[in-house]
């Protein structure tokens, strides 16, 4: 592999485990801010115990979701300084504000949460966690705007005297309509892995503690609905793609000849793909442009058009990345889906899960955190090779001198930290899980025993 290969593999590696904890982050968030809501209606004790167990999940996850986004910034400077430099007057203001804005509103209100107990009036405390929730609402959609620039530039003009680009509209920026698409699907996303999680612990710690079956349930019920949710999103931002990127949706079909009335591939074969196919007819037309006889291009044609605008070269993705990928995406959000709706429905009515249900439902968080991961990989290979599309090709991104074995000197360190930082968010979830729920909410005499204990 060349340094270039290198530095978006080491990109790659960085930016999927940093991704594991964002989605979570989210999710806990607004469930923690969900169950205080219940607890403050019904003062039901099951929902405060809740409300303090989601919330050290959402501490932990936090805390390591900070450190990995540390690690991306600095490997982004390391590796991609031309790229920064380039664009830095349109990144620079977007992250800055993200960072002095989102990131402190959910820093600050968090901490004010975790040692508001018994302190702050009810209200006043609840307001905390709530604020905290629309923190990380606000951050992933400024950090998606900035992502949604390279799949969809716009808002940006490049200034003779530096030859950099830069910013003319922040507003136009944030409603690029990529974004606008993109953050409803990745906010669905998020609302699976975060209940897969939440399902996974309380099938796991149900016979310890019956308040674990609201856990369990609401899991369930937040991975169902934030899957019905992805796939409507989805299928928007499938016809945003198809108007801006139409390289990247004909890549997602291995489709390579105009069609009108075009089908889906739900399986192939062959080299390169499709020789062998299993399809659906007109199903792509409809996903592309809600129309079964609509014409979507192909990448012969649009091959040819990008050689005739952008100059000689091939502006084919990786086709079969591209077209497993989005399969697999879809294929685990929908297995997902069905397990969190089987166990609602044999758990209807105080009704027990067989089982060899509860046995392997402890995996389910693999499922959405999949789907997610096959999500980015296709969103950022299938984009290739532009790094920001149409002005700008990922080779001309990479930091000028940097060498193969510098990528794979730092690659084995980021690797290094990360393993670190999973055994140690695993043990911390593991042992929070293993606490009684009442522990979590000791009674107002027992305030001294309120010290953080990780």
């Amino acid at each position: 592999m060349d340094v270039l290969d290198l530095t978006r593999l080491q990109f790659a590696v960085v930016t999927i485990y940093h991704y594991f904890f964002v989605p979570l982050s989210i999710s806990l968030a607004a469930s923690a801010a969900g169950l205080q809501i219940a607890w403050l209606r019904t003062r039901r004790a099951e929902y405060l115990h809740l409300t303090k167990f989601v919330g050290k999940l959402l501490i932990v996850t936090f805390a390591v979701g900070v450190v990995t986004g540390l690690v991306q910034e600095f490997q982004f400077g390391l590796g991609w300084s031309a790229f920064a430099n380039f664009y830095g007057d349109v990144f620079g203001p977007t992250l800055a504000i993200e960072g002095m804005l989102a990131f402190f509103l959910e820093a600050t209100f968090l901490a004010l949460w975790y040692f508001g107990w018994d302190r702050l009036p009810r209200l006043v405390h609840t307001a905390c966690i709530v604020i905290v929730a629309a923190g990380t609402l606000l951050s992933a959609f400024i950090i998606l705007a900035a992502n949604s620039f390279m799949q969809n530039p716009v808002a940006y003009a490049l200034d003779p005297a530096t030859g950099r680009a830069r910013l003319t509209s922040f507003t136009e920026l944030m409603l690029n309509k990529v974004n606008l698409a993109a953050f409803p699907h990745t906010m669905a996303g998020a609302l699976m892995v975060g209940g897969a999680l939440l399902l996974a612990l309380g099938v796991w710690r149900l016979a310890a503690d019956p308040a674990y079956r609201i856990l369990a349930r609401l899991g369930a019920w937040l991975t169902l609905a934030g899957g019905g949710f992805t796939a409507l999103t989805g299928d928007h931002l499938g016809k945003v793609i198809t108007e801006v990127q139409p390289m990247k949706m004909a890549a997602a079909e291995a489709l390579y000849e105009t069609t009108s009335g075009a089908p889906f591939a739900v399986f192939a074969t062959g080299k390169p793909l499709p020789e062998f196919a299993l399809e659906i007819p007109w199903l792509l037309s409809i996903l592309a442009k809600g129309d079964p006889g609509a014409t979507v291009q192909g990448i012969d044609d649009l091959q040819a058009q990008y050689a005739a605008e952008f100059g000689p070269g091939s502006y084919v993705p990786m086709i079969p990345v591209a077209f497993w990928t989005f399969r697999l995406m879809i294929g685990a959000g929908m297995l997902a889906m069905a397990v969190a709706a089987f166990y609602l429905w044999r758990t209807r009515k105080a009704r027990q899960a067989p089982h060899w249900l509860t046995r392997w439902l402890p995996l389910i968080p693999l499922l959405p955190a999949a789907a997610n991961t096959f999500g980015w990989i296709f969103t950022e290979t299938a984009r290739q090779p532009w790094i920001a599309f149409g002005i700008s090709k990922t080779a001309d991104g990479i930091s000028p001198g940097l060498t193969s074995t510098e990528v794979l000197f730092s690659l084995a360190g980021f690797t290094l930290v990360y393993g670190v930082l999973a055994v140690v968010w695993l043990r911390l979830v593991r042992h929070l899980a293993r606490q009684p729920l009442a522990a979590s909410s000791p009674s107002p005499a027992d305030k001294s025993d309120l010290a953080p204990v990780y």
